[in-house]
């Protein structure tokens, strides 16, 4: 008779959780549940993601159908219906957790639905039952968080924004980062007056400073209007609408407020500091490189966890434990030149080193190039495209590789094996471009810019 009652058992049917259970089961032929307490797919696939990126598409065909004048198409929008858009969307989720659903039928995992708390290394319990495993694997991800203000009460998070029952006139984002900037570009596109509010003195912390400096320019080139260094002290609500206190005793009136200031780990109340597992300040579950907690039978991947919190991180981490515990090989996952994009209008796509993190160890050569992208030569579309370069001088490898600009992520993606393969500035030089494409612009650059405007 089996010792546990499962080998595996995965709190969390986010995207890792999934990955990790399925290839438990399928692979390995092991005894996997996951248990789950919302919908099945996490926060990418239900909440973030994709139902995004599908608002960003709806939101594109604005500038679409402007653009086509200047190709002779006399097209014009007869009006943009939101219950629409979103419907449709729902509706594709609705797609894809019957995917999820039959992904983890077809490869025998079992479903537990309701919270999981653990109750000690081997044991989690859901609504009062307790299941047993030899192997426990947190996998549930992360949350919005908001700073406590008072009126904090008044606002909404990514999470609603995707299913307003209709658009306001007016909305106010705070926020700078990838969430913020992307349903930013959202609702402007959509026609919604749009003002972003960021504490620093631009958006995208962490990013090069040439990429957020570009997009930042292009926003508010479309229309959005940023406020940066501002800080939101307070939030009242009159008759429907929202008043904004700021500093120097400045006032905002809106008809939404949205707030994108981080996210934090979901660990509370799951029973893993009693259970001996160990938590970092922000609440992110503590682990080795091979994602094993304090507690030998104890995992933990993606959000969780707070390393790389992108979904195709959190899958590989999954397949990467999967392979620790039952594929007889301790697995690491390898995070330099980790590929990343912002789905912002225009989009950014980037991967290596940015020029202020490259500079510290690096002795470096950059090159930049801005252009008007070819489409809007005809469109007469006032917006512009940056890619950059960052070369180590010592050696001709390829740092880092950013872009602003139409189909910065697909494009960034191919470089990104490029720079995995540890590829040179001699090799991009070598490569012979596809005319007449953007993506030729990074094998075609030649001049460095002089060191003082590097």
């Amino acid at each position: 008779m089996a010792q546990y009652d499962y080998d595996l058992i995965t709190i969390g049917a986010g995207s890792g959780g999934v990955r990790a259970s399925r290839f438990a089961a399928s692979r390995y032929g092991k005894r996997t549940a996951v248990i789950e307490n919302r919908r099945v797919g996490g926060t990418c696939v239900m909440r973030g993601c994709v139902p995004k990126k599908l608002l960003v598409y709806g939101a594109h065909f604005a500038d679409e159908f402007a653009d086509a004048a200047g190709y002779g198409w006399q097209a014009r929008a007869e009006g943009f219906d939101w219950g629409a858009l979103v419907g449709a969307k729902n509706a594709e989720l609705d797609r894809l957790e019957g995917v999820y659903h039959r992904i983890l039928r077809e490869a025998n995992v079992a479903e537990i639905n309701g919270t999981g708390i653990v109750t000690d290394a081997h044991t989690v319990e859901v609504d009062g039952k307790a299941y047993t495993a030899e192997h426990i694997l947190v996998a549930t991800g992360g949350h919005p968080v908001m700073p406590k203000i008072p009126g904090i009460e008044h606002v909404i998070t990514s999470d609603e924004a995707l299913d307003l029952a209709a658009l306001p006139e007016r909305i106010v984002i705070v926020g700078g980062g990838y969430i913020a900037v992307e349903f930013a570009g959202i609702f402007n596109a959509l026609g919604v007056e749009t003002h972003l509010i960021v504490r620093a003195d631009n958006i995208l912390r962490g990013f090069d400073d040439a990429v957020r400096n570009t997009l930042r320019d292009e926003m508010a080139r479309k229309g959005v209007q940023l406020h940066c260094e501002t800080k939101v002290n307070s939030i009242e609500r009159e008759n429907g609408n929202y008043s904004l206190h700021l500093d120097m005793a400045e006032m905002m009136d809106t008809d939404l407020v949205m707030y994108a200031t981080g996210r934090r780990p979901n660990t509370r109340g799951l029973g893993l500091e009693e259970a001996g597992v160990e938590l970092n300040g922000r609440g992110a579950v503590v682990v080795d490189a091979t994602s094993k907690t304090a507690v030998d039978s104890i995992y933990a991947i993606g959000d969780v966890t707070d390393r790389v919190n992108l979904t195709p991180v959190a899958l590989a981490e999954g397949m990467a434990v999967a392979e620790t515990l039952f594929g007889g090989k301790p697995t690491t996952v390898d995070y330099a030149n980790i590929a990343s994009a912002v789905f912002s209008q225009p989009p950014v796509g980037t991967v290596g080193l940015s020029e202020a993190e490259a500079r510290e160890n690096h002795d470096i050569d950059i090159y930049v190039s801005r252009f008007k992208p070819m489409k809007f030569t005809l469109s007469g579309r006032d917006e512009n495209a940056m890619m950059k370069l960052i070369v180590d001088r010592d050696t001709d490898r390829v740092l880092g590789c950013h872009m602003v600009g139409q189909d910065a992520p697909e494009i960034i993606q191919g470089f990104a094996v490029a720079l995995k393969c540890g590829a040179t500035k001699a090799q991009f030089d070598a490569t012979v471009g596809i005319h007449p494409t953007a993506a030729e612009e990074f094998v075609t650059m030649r001049q460095k810019l002089p060191e003082h405007d590097a």
